[in-house]
C-alpha cells in the first residue's frame, strides 16, 4: 500500500479492536464499590488458600490486590483486570494491569495477584510513576510442597514481593514479567 500500511498490520490491528473493546473503559463508571468488594473477596480467599500471606498482609506497606487477571492468547496474547491499593486496610487508588505477549501460546486462564510493597520507598515510587511495570525487582512468593510460602527473613526485606493465585485455565504458569499498572478512575 502507498501509504506505509500494509494489509497484514491492518488486519491484526482491525483484529485487536475487539479485543481492547472487551476489557472495557473503567472511566467515569461507578465500578468502586464492585472493585472493592472483589478486592475483599480475594484477600479473604488468598489469606485462607496461600499460608503465610496474613504475615506478608500485616508486614506490607502497602499491597496491590488484581483480584481477577484474564489472559488470552494464540501466537500473540494479552491479559487484562483491576484492582485496589490498599494501605492499612483502606483503598487508596484504583489500578489497571495490562500485558501483552508473543510467543508459542494456545489457550486462557485466570488468576489473581497481590503485589506487597514491603518498604514505603518501593510503595512510593509505584504510586509516584505513570505507568509502573514488573520486572526483575520483583521477587515472587511461592507454594511449597509443604503449603506455606518459599520465603524467608531475606525475601521479607526484598522491596516487592509478587503472590499469585487461583489459577484456572489451560495457559500453564502466570508470569507477572512486563505487567503495566496504571491508575484509573472507576
Amino acid at each position: 500500500m502507498a501509504n506505509g500500511i500494509s494489509r497484514r498490520n491492518l488486519v491484526l490491528g482491525a483484529g485487536s479492536v475487539p479485543l481492547l473493546a472487551a476489557c472495557g473503559n473503567p472511566l467515569g463508571n461507578s465500578n468502586g464499590p464492585r472493585i472493592d468488594a472483589r478486592v475483599d473477596s480475594a484477600i479473604q480467599f488468598m489469606q485462607q488458600e496461600v499460608p503465610g500471606t496474613t504475615d506478608l498482609v500485616n508486614s506490607a506497606a502497602g499491597m496491590l490486590v488484581m483480584p481477577l487477571i484474564t489472559e488470552a492468547g494464540f501466537g500473540f496474547g494479552g491479559g487484562y483486570g483491576r484492582g485496589a491499593l490498599r494501605i492499612n486496610g483502606a483503598t487508596v487508588d484504583y489500578y489497571s494491569a495490562v500485558s501483552g505477549t508473543f510467543g508459542l501460546q494456545i489457550g486462557a486462564q485466570q488468576y489473581a495477584h497481590t503485589l506487597f510493597f514491603m518498604t514505603p520507598q518501593s510503595l512510593s515510587d509505584f504510586r509516584n510513576s505513570v505507568g509502573w511495570s514488573v520486572g526483575a525487582d520483583v521477587r515472587y512468593a511461592v507454594n511449597t510442597q509443604a503449603g506455606s510460602l518459599g520465603f524467608d527473613t531475606a525475601t521479607l526485606s526484598e522491596p516487592v514481593i509478587a503472590v499469585i493465585y487461583g489459577q484456572a485455565g489451560l495457559i500453564i504458569g502466570a508470569t507477572l514479567e512486563g505487567t503495566r499498572y496504571t491508575r484509573i478512575i472507576p
